[in-house]
This record gives C-alpha cells, structure tokens and sequence, in this order.
C-alpha cells in the first residue's frame, strides 16, 4: 500500500465527517430561535393533490419582517391545506389566512421553551458528534487491518491514527462551534 492509499482513506474519512456536520447545520438551522426563518418549516408536509407534499413544494416563503413568515401559495385553492397543515405540525404556530396568503406570526419564545429548544440542539450536536466518532472508528480498524495484512508498516499506521485524530478533532469542534452559535441564539448570549 502506498501513500496515495492512505490519502484515499483520509479522503473518504474527510467526506464523511463532512457529511456528518452538514447534516447538523441543517437539523439546527430547523430548530426554531426568536426570529423567524423559512427554514422551520421544513418539517411541514401538506395534504394536497392526493398526496402528501412539503409545504415549500405548495407555496413560495417568505420573512418580510423578523417575526413573520408568509406563505403565498402556488395554487390559492390550497390556502386552507397550508394553514391546517401548519397548524397541526409540533411547531406552536398559529398561521392566519387572508384569502391569499398565510400569514405565520412567529411568537416569542418563553424562558423555558428557549431551555428546551437549548436541549435539543445540545442533543443534535451530540449526535453528530457520535457520528464523526464513528467514522473515526471505522478509519482506524481499516489501518489495523491494513497493518496486520502487511500492506502499512507500523510508523504508517501510527501517522494515520494521528492524521485521523486530527480530523476528528477539527471536524468536532467544527460541530461544537455550530451548536454554540445556535445556543447564543437562543438563549440571548
């Protein structure tokens, strides 16, 4: 085994984490904070046409004001879908309709839901970690099984467990820096 072998396991190992904090951003980014952002609504699927479609899917959205998101629907004849289907998702929103689009104050967050939300994202976070720890894992049984296949001598293997350390490392604390942003969002900091 060459070099350029071990690069490619770094490669795979380096998507792979990468793969883990993208899936964070994103699970944080649909955690909902003070202010109103589109992205909380992800989680909202509508019934309409016969099926079960995204509510991004339905209508355009939009924040014209920190505390309001708007949902001007493609179709109006869905207007009613958007709302019920807002209204029964877990996100505590109490959408409006104006006969053309729907209107989705986002109120304040209390102390206590700002701890719960907090929770959470502390949760996301740890999850995500554990899945770079896992890639990690993954790497380092493939240096040893390529040090017992003889195709790495042992001081290979040693700069590949530091090389995959380091990785690790950076890729958590990358994660750390994620969920730190989003605690200072939430609880005000």
């Amino acid at each position: 085994m060459d070099a350029s072998d071990l690069k490619g396991l770094y490669g795979e190992a380096i998507k792979k984490m990468q793969t883990a904090i993208d899936h964070v951003r994103h699970e944080l980014a649909g955690v909902r904070t003070g202010r109103a952002s589109v992205t909380i609504l992800d989680s909202v699927h509508v019934e309409a046409y016969g099926s079960r479609m995204p509510l991004n899917q339905l209508a355009g959205l939009s924040v014209p004001e920190p505390t309001l998101i708007v949902a001007q629907p493609f179709d109006p004849s869905q207007l009613g879908a958007i709302e019920k289907a807002i209204r029964a998702s877990d996100l505590g929103l109490n959408p409006a309709n104006d006969g053309k689009v729907v209107r989705i104050p986002i109120p304040a967050l209390t102390e206590e839901r700002r701890k719960e939300l907090s929770r959470h994202v502390h949760k996301l976070s740890e999850e995500g970690r554990n899945s770079v720890r896992q890639v990690r894992r993954d790497a380092n049984e493939r240096l040893k099984k390529l040090l017992k296949d003889h195709k790495i001598s042992e001081d290979d293997e040693r700069k590949g467990l530091d090389e995959v350390q380091k990785l690790t490392d950076n890729h958590i604390k990358q994660i750390d820096e994620l969920q730190k942003k989003k605690d200072g969002e939430l609880l005000g900091k």
